[in-house]
């Protein structure tokens, strides 16, 4: 499932769910990621702190992966759907 992230608040709330719809508590993911349950308390409610690395390391512990893309923007998406009705 595809979800989108627009903020650094987003993305510690998706961590955060993705974390209690597996069962697990802070401590459990925390040793899965090689950090202290302190430190993955703070990340998930302050996600802005998050390293690329440690991002990375939690993501793979809840068995997440990450795609960048291009921003879609509204209007050129509907202007092409208008062009492609021609």
């Amino acid at each position: 499932m595809k979800q989108l992230i627009s903020t650094d608040n987003q993305l510690g709330h998706l961590l955060q769910g993705h974390r209690k719809a597996k069962g697990w508590t802070q401590e459990q993911l925390a040793q899965k990621a090689g950090i202290s349950q302190a430190r993955l308390s703070v990340l998930e409610l302050n996600p802005g702190r998050l390293t690329v690395e440690r991002l990375i390391r939690i993501m793979g512990a809840l068995g997440l992966e990450m795609t960048i893309q291009e921003k879609v923007d509204a209007s050129s998406e509907t202007a092409s759907a208008q062009q492609s009705d021609w």
